[in-house]
């Protein structure tokens, strides 16, 4: 595929990604349910492999900082600010606001996300500047590196996402991944305008008259995924394939980690299904790296300026909270004092 039909094809992407993030602009599912139903897989894993089950909680137990979503940020002379972790769906048991942060919203000057804006044209500017971190700019196929019938998958995948199955051969693994994790059901959440827990976050701070910032920009989240060398890209997209007709199952998953705050179990939970699958753990170093540890030092550096303040509102991604890299201990470094809430 040429450059200049690869600038069309991210047209077609660009919808997507938007959709992912903030909902689409047309509403075609009356029939969602009021939430997504599925079974938590680590409930399934600790009747089934508990010795697997075991070993993943002791790893999720042994990590720092995970027992509370919103956390107390305080340094003498600098009036106190919060820190709270999001996930990025709709399900109702997350994608709503408790009383406390609602008043810690309320209360503060600044209120900062991951991103600030991913309206469609912000969105479509970023993914064509980076066109060549989307799709294959260099001749070069998806479909070389999986089986026909993982190549199928992803057709079907991209199919069910809106845009025309064959164009899954240009897209990058990393792309594709992010699909699998979006499940049908979820898709019919967002479409019948269900919205996503961090623009609840947003839309308290636009209530209060708050500004928002960025800790990120686009261009800084595509960078990112693309930045995982290809080939544990590829790893991961099969390791999601082999689990392509559990999307919904994934999720009731996560959201029961979030809610029971054991998000600490999410990564160790992700490599035991790798192994299950017959692929290394070592593949998700350069995720882990990438999204994570490196992530969580640019959003602390984006996070200082707005804390020295005081009276912000940080809130990002609940995996980037706990762990020695996460954003609490940063902070901790950093001279603050970080104290669990809820």
């Amino acid at each position: 595929m040429t450059f200049s039909r690869n600038l069309r094809f991210i047209g077609h992407i660009v919808s997507v990604l938007a959709f992912l993030s903030l909902g689409p602009r047309i509403a075609f599912a009356d029939d969602a349910p009021a939430r997504c139903q599925g079974a938590d897989m680590l409930a399934e894993m600790q009747a089934k492999t508990p010795d697997i089950y075991k070993k993943v909680m002791a790893e999720s137990d042994a990590l720092p900082n995970t027992q509370a979503m919103l956390w107390k940020i305080d340094k003498p002379g600098v009036p106190t600010s919060y820190l709270f972790g999001t996930m990025h769906l709709s399900d109702p048991r997350v994608a709503t606001l408790s009383p406390t942060v609602k008043e810690d919203i309320a209360q503060s000057k600044s209120v900062a996300l991951e991103v600030a804006d991913l309206s469609d044209k912000a969105v479509a500017a970023a993914m064509t500047k980076m066109a060549a971190l989307i799709v294959y700019t260099n001749g070069e196929s998806l479909k070389k590196d999986l089986t026909d019938q993982e190549y199928k998958d992803v057709q079907q995948t991209v199919a069910k996402a809106g845009m025309p199955g064959e164009l899954a051969a240009s897209m990058k693994p990393w792309l594709v991944s992010m699909l699998l994790a979006t499940s049908d059901c979820e898709r019919k959440q967002l479409a019948a305008g269900k919205t996503v827990l961090d623009l609840q976050v947003a839309a308290e701070a636009q209530k209060h008259g708050i500004a928002i910032t960025g800790l990120e920009t686009i261009e800084d989240q595509l960078s990112a995924l693309a930045s995982v060398p290809d080939d544990q890209q590829i790893a991961m997209l099969k390791v999601g394939l082999k689990y392509l007709d559990r999307a919904d199952d994934m999720t009731e998953t996560l959201v029961q980690m979030y809610v029971k705050r054991q998000i600490g179990a999410a990564m160790p939970f992700q490599l035991a299904l790798a192994a299950e699958s017959g692929i290394s753990p070592s593949v998700f170093d350069g995720f882990k790296k990438s999204l994570l540890v490196d992530r969580n030092a640019r959003m602390r550096d984006a996070a200082l300026p707005l804390l020295d303040k005081g009276n912000a509102f940080i809130a990002v991604g609940a995996l980037h909270l706990p762990g020695p890299t996460g954003l609490v201990a940063l902070l901790r470094q950093s001279g603050y004092t970080v104290t669990p809430v809820e």
